[in-house]
């Protein structure tokens, strides 16, 4: 059965943990293994690595390939050189104690570069830190100035408007008294207008009563004209009538004078 020594990811999304398995190399990639030999966490800087070296060189001896990523951890944390060095004592051409010996010392320095590593991210931490921290207190001195700068400006303005308000309020004053002059003026010229309407007012009730009583002269002329021509009309049509009358009176009068001296001629004629 070939097997693989590779990595089997577990973890969450965006922060990945990876198991370092010794598994078949027909199974999935995160299905069954046949032996967990270590972790791997890249999310550290440096990476964090905790692998079984022992378990791993067997594995190697067994004939188990790793992949390229496991190889590289394997390298990384001295399995690969183990298994080199067992190769020699095997071969006779080193002893257990020369081969343990290269191994120490090679870890010794693998550690020391590790923890430069470490020491220099930390300092390199530090320093950003410090920047940020000066960086931050040049920031803050700047805000405080500005600040200081707008307290001040702010004071100016405010002594500005304070003279700019005595200056308004000195004005408004002024242009008070001016309107109120303008008011006594414009109350007398109101004043003298309504005496000049009244006075108009009683000379055109003069006008019209004069009218009034110069119509009501006119009318009574007319009426007694109106009388005086009823009478005279009345007067006519009694004269006249009793003129009519006495015609009558003298024609009826003529007619029966002719009458009786008519018949007397006639009484003549007959005798």
């Amino acid at each position: 059965m070939p097997v693989k020594i590779r990595l089997q990811r577990h973890g969450k999304k965006g922060k990945p943990f990876f198991w370092i398995v010794a598994a078949d190399a027909r199974a999935k990639r995160d299905g069954k293994y046949l032996e967990k030999i270590g972790t791997y966490n890249p999310n550290t800087n440096p990476a964090t690595i905790d692998l079984n070296i022992d378990s791993a060189v067997q594995w190697l001896h067994n004939g188990a390939q790793p992949t390229d990523t496991a190889k590289a951890i394997l390298s990384y944390k001295g399995a690969l050189l183990k298994y080199h060095l067992d190769g020699g004592v095997r071969k006779g051409a080193l002893t257990q104690e020369q081969a343990d010996a290269k191994l120490a010392t090679w870890l010794d320095a693998k550690s020391g570069k590790v923890d430069a590593k470490k020491d220099g991210l930390s300092k390199a931490q530090a320093d950003a830190k410090t920047k940020a921290f000066k960086a931050e207190q040049v920031a803050n001195e700047k805000r405080i100035a500005a600040i200081a700068d707008a307290l001040k400006a702010e004071e100016v303005v405010e002594a500005v408007a304070e003279v700019t308000e005595e200056v308004a309020v000195e004005v408004a004053v002024e242009e008070e008294v001016a309107v109120e002059e303008v008011v006594e003026v414009e109350a007398v010229a109101e004043v003298t207008e309504e005496v000049a309407v009244e006075e108009v007012v009683e000379v055109e009730a003069a006008a019209e009563v004069t009218e009034e009583v110069a119509v009501e002269e006119v009318v009574e002329v007319e009426a007694a004209a109106e009388v005086t021509e009823e009478v005279a009309v009345e007067e006519v049509v009694e004269v006249t009538e009793e003129v009519a009358t006495e015609e009558e009176v003298e024609a009826i009068t003529e007619e029966t004078t002719e009458a009786p001296a008519a018949e007397g001629n006639n009484e003549e004629k007959e005798a």
